[in-house]
């Protein structure tokens, strides 16, 4: 069974393959325009899909050696996102499941990266760490589409965070693989507050992170330093939450999915907490459309039902109302 899944959200254009639950193409083309405005335009983030996506289908196609007529499956990102480029790939994915009369899902942005970093054999209940750009949610999985809210971001997402502040310290966009390898360069960081570490609830704030930054920034400090204690807080801020969640709860395993996911200290943070940590393979922490193939699949193996056609794309949808 061939799925393909697309992944319009943001500012990267994603097609992937799937094949019985394996990923046998992954191709992710990142929008290098958005550089020189610190941030994603979501206007011209729209019409790069437009240009990217149709050439990107026809090579996933040919690298996995398919036809159309192969296709099983045709799922996209539903939301949330960016309502005018979650439209292109959401409205393609449509039609060509209309052309080629196969079952289409809708799928939520988060419920693809929780299919990332899913493995199999692993049941629930267990609780994921969904960190990225937009994104910086706790959930208890109950199961495949049953998720309950733990905690949430009050003001900016962890991954927005890593960005701004690589762009304090003058460093590329994306920011946060660049932060992470100036991070390394530094044997001692410089001291950063841990945010909300006496409250008693799941939830999490980078905003007074980024200020702290903007701060040491000024002072002329060494941006190596600040970029390790920038990160070391940040991580530390994520990990007491999850893990003061996961000791409540009882659960012993957690995912770690979103494009913070790849960060290697948080990665090795979270294996030195004593929980069973899974983590998304390469490539696959960033937003793209192999993930949502792996949902749709999910779904159909488990009996749930395709998408209407008539549904339509949403910019806000939470995840525990899939």
């Amino acid at each position: 069974m061939w799925v393909l899944g697309i992944d319009t959200s943001c500012d990267d254009t994603g097609v992937g393959l799937v094949r019985e639950g394996q990923v046998v193409v992954n191709l992710v083309l990142s929008q290098a325009l958005h550089q020189g405005f610190g941030g994603v335009v979501p206007e011209l983030a729209s019409r790069e899909h437009l240009k990217a996506l149709p050439r990107l289908t026809q090579e996933a196609l040919a690298q996995a050696g398919v036809a159309p007529k192969d296709l099983a499956l045709i799922a996209a990102t539903r939301g949330p996102g960016l309502i005018g480029a979650l439209l292109v790939g959401y409205t393609f994915a449509k039609g060509l499941a209309w052309a080629l009369e196969r079952p289409f899902y809708a799928i939520h942005h988060l419920e693809g990266h929780i299919a990332a970093a899913w493995p199999e054999g692993l049941e629930p209940p267990f609780l994921v760490l969904v960190a990225s750009g937009g994104h910086t949610h706790l959930y208890e999985v109950l199961g495949l589409g049953q998720y309950r809210l733990l905690g949430a971001t009050r003001d900016d997402a962890a991954g927005e965070a890593f960005d701004k502040v690589a762009r304090l310290l003058g460093l590329g966009f994306p920011g946060g693989p660049e932060l992470e390898r100036l991070a390394g360069e530094a044997e001692e960081g410089v001291p950063f507050p841990v945010p909300l570490r006496d409250q008693e609830g799941y939830d999490f704030s980078f905003s007074g992170l980024k200020t702290r930054a903007l701060h040491l920034v000024e002072k002329g400090l060494p941006k190596a330093a600040l970029a390790k204690g920038f990160q070391e807080a940040a991580i530390a801020h994520l990990a007491e939450v999850v893990l003061r969640a996961a000791k409540a709860a009882g659960h012993g395993a957690l995912l770690v999915a979103g494009g913070v996911a790849a960060n290697r200290a948080l990665q090795e943070r979270f294996k030195e907490a004593g929980l069973k940590v899974h983590f998304p393979p390469k490539g696959l922490s960033q937003d793209n459309g192999a993930m949502i193939a792996l949902a749709a699949w999910r779904r159909h193996r488990a009996g749930l039902p395709p998408s209407p056609l008539a549904l339509g794309a949403t910019p806000y949808w939470p995840l525990e109302a899939t």
